[in-house]
């Protein structure tokens, strides 16, 4: 097999051959053919992410098809295409995640590889209208954004939310999920053709962020939402008080931008606001999203694939915040 190692910190990633994985018992091999980048994994990268150790073979979304089984793994489980669930130990409680909780690709190798050896409970179904790599792309994000939005967000039919920084597979997928629940979805950018192609696939509008003003003209022209879902908090994050209705909702699922500088505590209490953290999603949300995807025949905007050996200009892309959707790997050997 293949796999792409992270051997030291703030250093490129090194193509390595390694012995094909061996199935244990209750193990299965999994012969990737599409692997999804995430934000962790350039954090990971930079020894940005808490606990970081190496050497580590990142990725933490896959999907491919299950090429050997262990003992006591039912034998008709091989040639099934599946993706895997990157979540580990959430623990007892839906609320929130257990102090066992880990997430595929670091401290276990992930799915920049062309092989996997993991278990039959981190494997499901991939939706059949799906290829490899659009399936690839899930996990993570879609179950990131499937989680801010209506378990934590409380979203209904016909409420007003706002995304912040579309382009980005988290809030993507945000944009996708709301229109397809029949939410009116507003979204920022730093790009106006950003802008216009999420409009294009069915937002309300957006505006561009690098306006100083940007969150007085957007309630001048549309007012405020029920909702707003944020993945980078930073100097603006004050902003989005204003923008948010009485009762509001504020679901945070990340800080790019870095802490916020200030909140206006009065702000919060008098308009009764609710600022509500997320993080990845448990595995029955993850079913849920998978059937909604399913039943709505949804599709993941991906940005571009590139082959396994070129993983360093994929991370190189997200680094520069250049991509509109996810970045993929082509995993398959040949």
């Amino acid at each position: 097999m293949k796999a792409l190692v992270l051997e030291e910190l703030k250093q490129p990633l090194q193509l390595q051959e390694r012995p094909d994985p061996q199935p244990g018992p209750g193990e299965v091999v999994v012969r990737l053919e599409a692997a999804a980048l995430n934000r962790r994994d350039y954090w990971i990268t930079q020894g940005l992410y808490p606990g970081t150790t190496t050497p580590t073979v990142p990725g933490s979304d896959g999907a491919g098809v299950v090429s050997a089984t262990g003992e006591g793994v039912d034998a008709g489980l091989q040639g099934a295409k599946v993706l895997v669930n990157p979540s580990k130990g959430w623990g007892d409680d839906p609320q929130a995640q257990g102090g066992d909780f880990e997430v595929l690709g670091m401290p276990a190798d992930g799915t920049f590889a062309t092989h996997l050896l993991t278990t039959p409970e981190q494997l499901l179904e991939r939706p059949a209208h799906l290829s490899a790599q659009e399936a690839a792309a899930l996990p993570i994000a879609a179950l990131t954004a499937w989680r801010a939005l209506f378990t934590q967000g409380k979203l209904q039919a016909g409420q007003r939310v706002l995304i912040t920084g579309i382009g980005g597979g988290v809030a993507l997928f945000c944009a996708q999920f709301a229109i397809a629940a029949g939410a009116e979805v507003y979204v920022t950018s730093s790009s106006e053709e950003k802008i216009s192609r999420v409009v294009e696939m069915g937002a309300s509008g957006g505006i561009n962020y690098q306006d100083e003003n940007w969150a007085r003209e957007f309630r001048a022209r549309h007012g405020q939402v029920h909702l707003i879902v944020d993945g980078a908090g930073g100097k603006d994050y004050a902003k989005l008080l204003d923008l948010a209705r009485t009762a509001g909702r504020i679901v945070n699922y990340g800080s790019t931008a870095g802490a916020p500088e200030r909140i206006d505590l009065f702000r919060l209490f008098w308009k009764q606001l609710r600022i509500i953290g997320s993080t990845m999603g448990t595995a029955e949300e993850l079913e849920a999203m998978l059937e909604f995807i399913s039943s709505h025949q949804l599709h993941p905007v991906i940005d571009s694939t590139y082959a396994l050996r070129d993983g360093n200009r994929a991370l190189d892309c997200m680094k520069n915040h250049q991509q509109f959707g996810k970045l993929v790997l082509d995993c398959s050997e040949s």
